[in-house]
């Protein structure tokens, strides 16, 4: 176990949070500052008051129209934009449980989601109607409703946006359009949820493809909600780039649940989009911005960046994958500031380590977060690791989730019991140096970092065994200068198509039936793949050749 000496002395060890709930800080941030702008949407401002409104309008049909009880779940399936909050908190509004869905998920992979959670309702984006459609057979989903990002931006164009963006669309037959879900009249059912109540179900991929949920309270949420406010020193009223996907913890964490809390201003980014982003944070006076590393590289790479008053900018920070050293170079000189980088998992509400802001070091996940217990053991002994010894990273702290949604297997294994503590298990490698820093080297699960989000090889295999002239597939990643790490598919064909198919046929194929960061980019044609002698395909000897050459 690791204390560093470089813990931050103006802030305590120990965190103090709200022993109340997440829509709780809705409630008092519109008692407080109703007349605020809670979302800034490209000129179009919503007030606490509205916000809050809105929630109740929702929570009150799920109650009475969709007729959820308690516990039940709500899958959201859109970008970034503000019915994705106002639907978020609606949701908890009527005390059922969110399943926040990537809105680049295809058919298939929401099928699984939505079956999986036992989601009844779905509220998505209009232009991913046709998805959510494709996806409801044995499912449990008897609602749908869809929205249009239109309906929330000013009446006059102050940006200049993408046609997607600004289309009205027709309602889908089926769907229940979220203006009529606005229009209602009744009032909401009496909240009853506790701290200790399920708030959400995360998704995650396991290593076996199969989708894996992550359950957390209200509770969980609310120690990383704090703690990044209190790590950070935002102030009431400070001003987020919600430019992170708000279905993933982080995301939601630096784009959401944050700035409620503070009764601060989300500005919500549908889609990344380096000189919006600046037009952005110039004109709303932006503060804070949860960047992954891809997309601050972009923005600092932007030979215009001068044109724009970026002054407003107090502090950048993220983690899901590293900063190179050079972008992170460029973000100094550029905007003045240190990337401040972190680290966590779905399973641990984004943040078990984050960086110092006075001492940051490069290329690194920090020291351990406010209560949390972090170490570097041996993976297979469990025994400690000394500093610089690499091992499995393990944490422990109360925004760990509950566990993983109906499958009490899957959670038995994902934790371990040292000196009477229960840690789980990264399954990433790293180790911690002499002053309490940790740092990751390789990764124990078999998982590809595209960009920061997570791809796991054995779903994408099973999808590309699906295409009619697939013998065998192999996923293993690869390196990219831009995403750092993409994904790469070794092929090999029947024997009557060789010749006949293309990397780009293959890749085209995938394009259709896998989201945007998982399909693979690159694809190589073999004869025949490994295999053991009891005929497991050797994706290990793959991925050692492909490292080999990446260095070479």
């Amino acid at each position: 176990m690791s204390r560093s000496p470089f813990w931050p002395e103006y802030l305590p060890r120990h965190l103090v949070t709200p022993d109340t709930t997440v829509y709780a800080n809705l409630e008092i941030s519109r008692q407080r500052h109703g007349r605020r702008t809670a979302i800034g949407f490209f000129g179009r401002d919503i007030s606490y008051q509205e916000l809050f409104a809105a929630t109740e309008r929702l929570a009150a049909w799920l109650h009475h129209d969709a007729g959820l009880a308690p516990g039940a779940r709500v899958a959201l399936f859109m970008q970034n934009c503000p019915q994705w909050l106002m639907a978020y908190y609606g949701v908890v509004r009527a005390n059922a449980v969110v399943v926040p869905v990537n809105p680049m998920n295809r058919a298939d992979e929401l099928r699984k989601i939505l079956a999986d959670s036992g989601a009844e309702v779905v509220i998505c984006a209009r232009e991913l109607a046709p998805v959510v459609d494709a996806a409801l057979e044995g499912t449990a989903v008897r609602h749908r409703v869809s929205a249009c990002y239109a309906d929330y931006l000013p009446a006059e164009a102050i940006f200049e946006l993408p046609a997607w963006l600004v289309a009205q669309q027709a309602v889908p037959t089926g769907h229940v359009a979220w203006r009529d879900v606005m229009a209602g009249g009744q009032p909401p059912p009496a909240f009853a949820a506790r701290p200790d109540d399920i708030l959400s179900i995360n998704y995650t991929s396991g290593s076996t493809g199969r989708p894996k949920g992550c359950v957390h309270t209200h509770r969980s949420f609310l120690h990383t909600t704090v703690g990044l406010c209190t790590w950070h020193g935002h102030p009431p009223g400070t001003v987020f780039l919600g430019v992170g996907p708000m279905y993933q913890v982080s995301g939601l964490m630096h784009g959401v649940l944050s700035a409620v809390y503070l009764g601060g201003t989300v500005v919500p980014m549908p889609r990344w989009d380096r000189r919006l982003a600046a037009q952005l944070i110039e004109r709303y006076r932006v503060h804070f911005a949860g960047m992954a590393p891809t997309a601050v590289g972009d923005l600092v790479s932007d030979p215009e960046l001068e044109r724009y008053d970026l002054s407003s900018l107090r502090r950048i920070s993220a983690g899901g994958s590293t900063m190179p050293d050079a972008v992170w170079r460029r973000v100094q000189d550029k905007l003045g500031l240190s990337y401040i980088e972190a680290y966590g998992l779905t399973e641990t509400a984004a943040t078990t380590h984050i960086n110092p802001v006075h001492r940051p070091k490069r290329q690194c996940l920090g020291i351990a977060f406010f209560d949390t217990l972090a170490r570097v053991v041996h993976p297979e002994t469990l025994q400690p690791c000394a500093p610089g010894e690499a091992g499995e990273l393990v944490m422990a702290g109360p925004q760990l989730f509950q566990g993983y949604w109906r499958q009490p297997e899957a959670t038995a294994e994902a934790f371990i019991e040292l000196e009477g503590v229960r840690y789980f298990r990264s399954g990433d490698i790293g180790h911690v140096d002499d002053e309490g820093y940790f740092f990751m080297t390789d990764r124990l699960k078999r998982m590809i970092n595209a960009s920061g989000f997570k791809v796991w090889p054995a779903e994408v295999e099973t999808l590309l065994y699906g295409h009619p002239d697939v013998q065998e597939a192999c996923v293993i990643g690869t390196r990219d200068p831009y995403r750092g790490e993409t994904v790469k598919a070794v092929v090999a064909l029947r024997a009557e198509r060789r010749g006949q198919v293309s990397a780009d046929d293959i890749i085209a194929w995938a394009r259709e039936r896998m989201a945007a960061y998982k399909y693979p980019r690159v694809v190589e044609f073999v004869d025949a793949l490994p295999k053991s002698p009891v005929g497991k395909i050797l994706w290990h000897e793959l991925q050692e050749a492909e490292n080999r050459r990446g260095n070479s």
